[in-house]
């Protein structure tokens, strides 16, 4: 199978002389991972993630995208192998790639994501996803309290490039903070905002976080955590035990490593 035959052919990109404050827009209006940053011929030049727009102090910066945007750590073309494309992001930590020609049309053609390459196993291999959650879940765990000032947890989510962390209580699961919710719900970080933006946020991850949770059990299939990820749009899921305590959690890349 071919990048081609799964990516997504419509996911938004934007110019490099567009203002960043659009770029975050997008982002979050259409809830993105990346937005791969093209020149006036669609030649592809670069992306913007969500860690690269929540560092924008003001809803009236002046900064164009093209001095935030970052080099692909890796480009996908249309004719490359889907199996051997998602190893490669597994490898460098990827979720999202922008594709392009091929090796020599470098012209912006889609983004293929972890996303469509489970979706697609959903489908042919489902034997390959009958294991239970806890066979393949983390359980080295980063997590937060819903005490945590949000400026510390946004420093810590990028220092050990996290996009979202489980938030416990008396080891208990009692929410979830990511890097979307952070963005849908303009809760820039503190430290960034200008004084004179148009939101200040409560310092606490208490008032941003969601208490309403998708979690699995540890017997649960991984075929059922991965449909609930591709049905729901997310990106990880918490594991918890019967009484309610955090023992693991699941993500897209766990998933795509057991099918590859």
């Amino acid at each position: 199978m071919r990048v081609k035959e799964i990516m997504n052919e419509r996911h938004p990109f934007i110019y490099e002389d567009e203002l960043a404050t659009k770029a975050r827009a997008i982002i979050r209006d259409f809830t993105l991972r990346i937005l791969p940053v093209v020149n006036e011929n669609r030649r592809l030049l670069g992306v913007v993630s969500r860690g690269n727009i929540m560092t924008i102090s003001s809803s009236v910066s002046p900064i164009r995208v093209k001095g935030i945007m970052a080099t692909p750590r890796h480009v996908a073309t249309m004719e490359d192998e889907v199996a051997s494309t998602a190893k490669e992001m597994i490898r460098l930590d990827e979720w999202c790639v922008p594709v392009v020609g091929s090796a020599q049309d470098k012209t912006y053609k889609g983004v293929i994501g972890l996303e469509n390459f489970i979706q697609v196993s959903l489908k042919t291999n489902p034997h390959k996803l009958s294991k239970q959650v806890s066979e393949v879940m983390s359980t080295n765990l980063l997590v937060c309290s819903p005490e945590d000032e949000v400026d510390n947890v946004w420093r810590l989510m990028q220092t050990k490039a996290f996009a979202g962390l489980p938030v416990v209580k008396n080891k208990k699961l009692v929410g979830i903070i990511t890097q979307k919710d952070l963005l849908g719900r303009r809760a820039i970080l503190p430290t960034f905002e200008s004084t004179k933006g148009r939101f200040r946020a409560s310092s606490k991850i208490s008032s941003i976080m969601k208490t309403s949770v998708i979690a699995v059990k540890p017997y649960t299939r991984v075929g059922e955590a991965a449909e609930l990820m591709i049905s729901r749009d997310i990106g990880r899921i918490p594991v918890k035990d019967d009484k309610g305590k955090l023992v693991g959690v699941i993500d897209r890349e766990d998933i795509a490593r057991l099918l590859v």
